[in-house]
């Protein structure tokens, strides 16, 4: 779990001559909409571009606007960039160990295996529910997304099932795990930032969550008899025939595998667990493989080139390793440093204390507790931070309408854990996209699980049924007229 080395700034935390007014906060927002819409929408550029614009009049009306010094604007970046240093090391070391894991072989038995057991018409459902089953085992979506996930690309590509479809179900089944894992950082972090017991927090989401995952699933089944189709004569024997030719695919090519989800399993944290599979990888691709050492950890810093013989092989089965991850992070720390500049300026916190002075029943709360974690998604590129700022910012209002704090920790983790993937911009949207090699605009129309969990949260706020609290209709009469200011 991430350590909040700062407590995001509330409304009563900026002075008033430093307080934005709605007006001022709007001005940064409408220039990050139209910067990135325009920039990565419309001129199809990369984000970098878009988002150094975004910082820039961010900072210009900090500094010139609202009277921070260049230090203050500083030390919101430093913060945000320290709050998502865990994200920042774990893309380093995911980037080398799916180079790794390609050249010992262990990405390639898999999609070896794969191939042999699985059929067009199940894989959609079946990759959702192995990546559930593993990201809550091990608490951690991009980890699962980052080793088991590359491989169900690849395995989904000789089925001839369209990779973005493979990505959907790899995310939903990924994010789904998650939540409901006692060993997520977010799930963690959601019930400490509202002072909920984590068992709370949990069965809180369980039945929200089932009933958003189980839909998933249907809409995977359904789909996975309309893209499976017959295979080509031939294909699957073609790409099997280029991975036993090019690899040793014997059982010690999983040692990896095994190394690192056990680890995981044991409660190591996410960053040892993943070095130490990267150490495996190296291990095997001398032992196994019959590569030198020197080779070995020359594929960790360059990633792979695999000739196999079979071109869809060898796209798939291309890596940068350690050093390819320098466009994905770049783009994280730009949004990072942008997220960081809208927090230290208060123009979040003004937002969200707008928002909760706009609401009026616990309907409107849990849906705008929904919306705001969404939002501070889109603009702050952090997922700790949609879970902290609204987090924050709302718990007394729950006190106020006599909601539990489990209703709060739901609410921001069901809509803020799982939309960040399907932000172009978002740390977990670039990383995603990468790793998969599939953009994220061409995923996102089969992510369902990102549309289903803030849905069935929304419909639980409308219905009022669902919430953790005892008495949701006591909780609805009992509370203020207007929610204090």
């Amino acid at each position: 779990m991430p350590s909040l080395n700062h407590d995001p700034l509330t409304y009563e935390d900026i002075t008033p001559e430093r307080r934005p007014s709605l007006r001022q906060a709007l001005v940064p927002v409408l220039g990050v909409v139209l910067f990135l819409g325009v920039g990565s929408g419309y001129l199809k550029l990369a984000p970098h571009g878009p988002l150094l614009w975004s910082i820039v009049l961010t900072g210009a009306v900090g500094k010139y606007w609202l009277g921070f010094t260049w230090d203050d604007l500083y030390e919101g970046i430093a913060d945000s960039l320290l709050m998502g240093l865990q994200a920042i090391l774990i893309l380093f070391v995911i980037y080398a160990l799916i180079a790794t894991w390609v050249s010992a072989g262990t990405i390639p038995g898999l999609m070896y295996y794969g191939l042999a057991v699985l059929t067009p018409d199940v894989f959609l459902p079946v990759t959702a529910v192995l990546a559930a089953v593993v990201a809550f085992s091990i608490g951690s979506s991009w980890t699962t997304a980052g080793t088991l996930g590359v491989a169900f690309i690849g395995i989904g590509s000789g089925l001839g099932i369209p990779e973005p479809m493979t990505a959907g179900a790899i995310l939903t089944g990924a994010y789904a795990g998650d939540k409901q894992s006692p060993l997520s950082d977010t799930t963690n972090l959601a019930a400490a930032v509202t002072n909920t017991d984590l068992y709370d927090h949990i069965r809180g989401m369980r039945n929200g969550t089932a009933v958003a995952f189980g839909l998933s699933i249907l809409l995977y089944a359904v789909l996975g008899l309309r893209a499976g189709g017959a295979i080509p004569a031939g294909r699957v024997t073609e790409i099997q025939g280029a991975l036993a030719g090019t690899y040793d695919l014997s059982v010690l090519v999983f040692l990896p595998l095994v190394v690192t989800f056990g680890l995981a399993l044991y409660g190591y944290p996410a960053l040892p667990t993943l070095v130490a599979g990267v150490f495996a990888g190296t291990s095997v691709t001398t032992l196994v493989q019959g590569r030198s050492f020197t080779d070995a950890w020359a594929v960790f810093l360059s990633g792979t080139e695999p000739e196999t013989g079979v071109s869809l092989v060898n796209e798939l089965l291309a890596s940068g390793g350690l050093s390819g991850s320098a466009w994905t992070i770049s783009v994280v720390v730009a949004a990072l440093s942008l997220g960081g500049l809208l927090e230290r300026t208060g123009v979040l916190a003004v937002l969200a204390q707008y928002l909760a002075s706009a609401i009026r029943d616990t309907t409107g709360l849990v849906a705008g507790t929904g919306a705001a974690a969404i939002a501070v998604n889109v603009f702050s590129a952090q997922q700790y931070m949609s879970i902290v700022v609204p987090g924050m910012t709302l718990r007394n209002l729950y006190d106020e309408y006599g909601l539990d704090s489990a209703d709060l920790s739901r609410a921001i983790e069901s809509a803020g854990t799982p939309t960040g993937a399907l932000i172009p911009w978002h740390a977990g949207g670039v990383f995603m996209a990468s790793v998969f090699g599939v953009s994220t605009l061409s995923y996102a129309p089969y992510y369902f699980f990102a549309y289903l969990s803030p849905l069935v949260l929304f419909a639980t706020a409308l219905t009022g049924r669902g919430f953790v609290t005892d008495d949701p209709e006591a909780a609805r009469s009992d509370a203020p007229a207007v929610a204090d200011d």
